[in-house]
């Protein structure tokens, strides 16, 4: 009787397996990534980005939590300590503006107030203004630009003169002029929170036309793809298209002006801090500050540096990442 000719073999079933394993890798190998994801690893590459990322993490931590990290440090930004400042020239007694274990940064010349607590709170009062005035301005540039983009005709023309108006008009003077007659008291709100107000609302409307050219360009570019065109062929109508076709391709270049706008915004409002016209005393502000400095910069430089680099470490953070946003979302972006 002689032997089946396909009788398996001892090695048929470590192929088999092998044959298995290769198939398992080579399907893991062509696994698709999110556009998501592909950002995110082109971020991770940026260390510049990331470093300034982790700063703008700390800031805003920093800012919620002022209070806490005040009263850990056994300070706050309104108790004046006039034992600290020579009665003679008004400064902080001992080196480097009164720089000690219990006050970190030194203490205000005259007031003796401490600055680190004051730069905690002044953190609030920068990144609230830069944040929300950059909603307000995303908001209505968002919406307006896709409007203009989209429809075209008439409607573009009316959109597109009023941004050219809003983008020639002198802001600073603006909101100097409306701070002088505007009320202590509106919506419910007062004194230092009129102020707030009244610098995220305008620095907003007057802002939202930088991204409103942006997301305009970006729609005239859109609404002639062929997915558009399919949508239309459906009988989608003009608002599906608007929000579920166009609006989703528009979130990045949205994302990039977005964190481009808030370092803008923070350097806005030091400016009418500056001027006078950004909050009331005794609310802590960076730009206050520096323009309280002015008159003490050569008897008390630190006065002067504290939140002068206070304002440049948080424009520089965001500025760079901003850029590692733009660059990890734009496919053809390098550096």
């Amino acid at each position: 009787m002689t032997a089946p000719l396909h009788e398996p073999t001892a090695e048929a079933a470590p192929s088999a397996a092998e044959e298995a394993a290769v198939a398992t890798t080579g399907a893991k190998a062509v696994q698709g990534r999110s556009l998501g994801r592909i950002a995110w690893e082109r971020l991770k590459r940026d260390k510049l980005a990331l470093t300034g990322g982790i700063v703008v993490l700390v800031l805003i931590v920093i800012a919620v939590l002022a209070p806490v990290l005040a009263h850990a440090v056994g300070q706050d930004p309104e108790t004046h300590h006039e034992d600290l400042i020579d009665p003679l020239f008004g400064t902080p007694t001992g080196s480097l503006g009164g720089i000690s274990g219990d006050h970190l940064l030194g203490v205000e010349p005259v007031s003796g107030r401490d600055i680190f607590a004051r730069i905690l709170y002044g953190a609030q009062i920068s990144l609230l203004v830069g944040f929300l005035s950059a909603v307000v301005a995303v908001v209505l540039g968002t919406v307006l630009g896709i409007l203009a983009g989209f429809f075209g005709g008439w409607v573009d023309a009316v959109i597109s003169r009023i941004m050219d108006g809003l983008l020639a008009f002198p802001q600073l003077l603006f909101i100097i002029a409306l701070v002088s007659v505007m009320p202590d008291r509106l919506l419910g709100l007062t004194g230092t929170s009129v102020r707030v107000m009244l610098m995220i609302v305008v620095i907003g409307f007057f802002g939202w036309p930088y991204i409103g050219r942006v997301v305009r360009g970006q729609t005239l570019s859109l609404r002639e793809r062929e997915y558009v065109e399919a949508a239309r062929s459906l009988g989608a109508g003009r608002f599906y298209i608007l929000f579920k076709e166009l609006l989703p391709n528009l979130v990045a270049p949205i994302i990039v002006y977005t964190t481009m706008m808030i370092p803008t915004n923070i350097l806005t409002e030091a400016a009418l801090s500056f001027l006078g016209v950004g909050v009331k005393p005794p609310t802590a502000s960076w730009g206050q500050m520096l323009s309280n400095a002015i008159d003490y910069y050569d008897s008390d430089p630190m006065y002067m540096v504290v939140p002068g680099v206070a304002i440049f470490i948080t424009v520089l953070a965001f500025n760079l990442f901003g850029d590692g946003v733009r660059d990890a979302l734009d496919p053809k972006g390098s550096r």
